[in-house]
């Protein structure tokens, strides 16, 4: 087995604190082409991605989730995960699988990522975070805003679970 691969999904864990050094543009097509491999349904690619380095803009999405996303205004790079709800039925399924390439490819690459939920979510104020988004980002009408995934360097040092964090009860084989 590719031991790589699975140190990868051992060492990944969601950091919310980065150093302020901004990511290279090479470890940024990295992740984006990782993204635009993603699987999808029927390969219909539902998704669309803003990249996202600009300070203020970068703050100013960290405030439309207060609770799970304010660790946004210290990112020096995030990544709108949206989709076309038109183009696919399971886009949400899509858009989860684009992500998690997305934080794969980060960990990967020497990066760490959070992600943040905006799909469903309110803003605190009782908006929904989807529309809080689009009006930032200026998505257009009718697409949806699934997650944004905040990406740097690690300015916090968090190792993997252990073996033993897992719990293997959650497993059943040939019937529940």
């Amino acid at each position: 087995m590719d031991q790589s691969f699975m140190k990868v999904i051992r060492d990944r864990r969601s950091v919310r604190l980065f150093e302020s050094r901004p990511v290279e543009e090479e470890k940024l097509s990295h992740i984006l082409e990782a993204a635009l491999r993603s699987p999808s349904s029927r390969s219909l690619n539902p998704w669309q991605f803003v990249v996202v380095k600009n300070p203020e803009t970068l703050k100013a999405l960290s405030g439309v989730k207060p609770h799970g996303g304010a660790f946004l205004a210290g990112a020096p790079l995030a990544i709108a995960v949206i989709a076309d709800p038109q183009r696919c039925d399971v886009w949400v399924e899509d858009t989860s699988i684009a992500a998690t390439y997305i934080q794969l490819a980060a960990e990967f690459i020497g990066l760490k990522s959070c992600w943040c939920q905006i799909r469903l979510r309110e803003d605190g104020h009782g908006n929904m975070a989807t529309d809080r988004v689009r009006e930032i980002l200026a998505v257009p009408d009718g697409l949806e805003v699934a997650a944004i995934i905040g990406i740097g360097y690690p300015a916090e040092e968090k190792k993997g679970h252990p073996e033993s964090y897992l719990d293997s009860s959650k497993v059943h084989f040939e019937r529940f």
